[in-house]
């Protein structure tokens, strides 16, 4: 574990202030536009070219040096926080090219991300599998505790700016310490071979886990959950600031309160190393996700905010380390690079679509329907209340029960509650 423990550290210092920059950036594109929309795109132009990068991520990474390829992600990041810095500085920074940086350094990072869940299985014994994702989780969440906190402190008094720099520094820190460390190489012992026509190749990922009855249902499940669940997270971010009058506070707080929550929930599961049944963790935790966010969605205060979404975030390392460690078992490491890219690019897929048209449906139906005199006023105004935010908060409520609703469905899926047994 202890290789494992360095990338861990190098990659945890960065995404921090990752999340700080971030964290900025929203905050500048919301009091320019005022919209859910630009923000949604966003995440769009992030998500886009990872579905062209994944056909072929998984050819390189089972070809490639592993290392290379996440030192190869760090550096198009720092890359990309230093243009966007230098745009700053000469004052041209648009909006615009924040999607640009956004679909860069999301090809890169989505190389980068396959190529360190497939080193797992290489520095980590198969025992350990869940524990080391739901402690891999933990960067994502711990950064979503620090970051907000640090970058409220830190925003006054050294600006976008000065948040970039140190972003950019942090970036050299995760470089560093991949730099430090080896990771096993692995010989391919599959059926393919690099003179394969480019197509076969590509379709061997989709090939092995649609011939696999439970991969397959497991697939479907999974990209239905994720589907719900960024239409819904890609107009988070809006309904709070929409139903706080732009309150930078509020959504700091709720930001550190999805954090404490994931931490908490990795603490336990690296302590306790998951559930026996995996896919009953993974299905237990769609639910308990679906349904603090559906309490979430309902809330109009920090008072219910707060508490509904660390509840929420209990849940992610839950149900996100037992479905990849399902994934892990069921797969050898000499495969799990196009394998892996075949799932990575269907959940991309569906959640490309979902950021595309949430800030639509916000803008465009659900927040129209429901300001005084909407269509729908009448219905919901004495449960959730009318006028701004509150179609928005109408949408994350019905993705919310979606997860719910996913999560019963697979435990009544046989193949699906039997994948482990195969």
């Amino acid at each position: 574990m202890r290789t494992f423990t360095i990338i861990w550290f190098g990659q945890l210092v960065s995404t921090i202030s990752s999340y700080m920059t971030e964290f900025a950036l929203i905050l500048w594109a919301w009091h320019l536009t005022g919209s859910a929309t630009p923000l949604a795109l966003v995440g769009f132009f992030s998500q886009l070219p990872r579905i062209s990068i994944t056909f072929i991520a998984g050819i390189i990474v089972d070809r490639f040096n592993r290392k290379f390829l996440m030192i190869l992600g760090d550096t198009i990041a720092v890359l990309a926080t230093g243009a966007i810095a230098l745009l700053f500085l000469t004052d041209h920074l648009q909006l615009w090219h924040l999607y640009v940086t956004s679909a860069v350094t999301g090809s890169f990072s989505q190389l980068q991300q396959l190529a360190y869940s497939t080193s797992i299985t290489l520095i980590v014994p198969e025992q350990h599998y869940t524990r080391a994702n739901s402690i891999g989780s933990m960067v994502h969440y711990g950064s979503a505790i620090v970051a907000p906190a640090l970058a409220g402190v830190l925003y006054p008094k050294i600006g976008l700016l000065g948040l970039l720099l140190i972003d950019g520094i942090t970036f050299v820190v995760a470089i560093a310490t991949l730099l430090s460390i080896q990771i096993p190489r692995i010989h391919t012992n599959d059926d393919l071979q690099p003179s394969d026509s480019i197509w076969k190749q590509l379709g061997f990922g989709f090939h092995f886990i649609w011939s696999n009855p439970g991969l397959r249902a497991l697939l479907i499940t999974t990209a239905l959950f994720w589907f719900a669940h960024d239409l819904g997270g890609a107009v988070y971010d809006p309904m709070i600031l929409a139903r706080t009058e732009g309150n930078a506070t509020i959504l700091g707080s709720t930001a550190s309160a999805a954090g404490i929550g994931g931490v908490t929930g990795a603490l336990i599961i690296s302590v306790w190393g998951g559930p026996k049944h995996r896919i009953d963790g993974m299905l237990f935790g769609f639910m308990g996700a679906g349904i603090s966010k559906t309490v979430f969605g309902l809330g109009r205060s920090p008072l219910v905010w707060l508490p509904a979404q660390f509840c929420s975030s209990l849940n992610f390392p839950l149900l996100g380390s037992s479905e990849t460690a399902i994934w892990m078992m069921k797969v050898s490491p000499a495969l799990q690079g196009r394998v892996f890219a075949a799932n990575s690019l269907v959940i991309q897929a569906v959640s490309a679509s979902a950021l595309l048209i949430a800030g639509l449906l916000a803008d465009q139906a659900f927040e129209p329907a429901l300001e005084k005199g909407g269509s729908l006023t009448p219905l919901f105004s004495s449960t959730i209340g009318a006028g701004t935010g509150t179609g928005t908060a109408l949408l994350y409520i019905m993705t919310s029960i979606s997860l719910i609703l996913i999560g019963l469905g697979g435990f009544l899926l046989p193949t699906l509650r039997r994948i482990e047994q195969n």
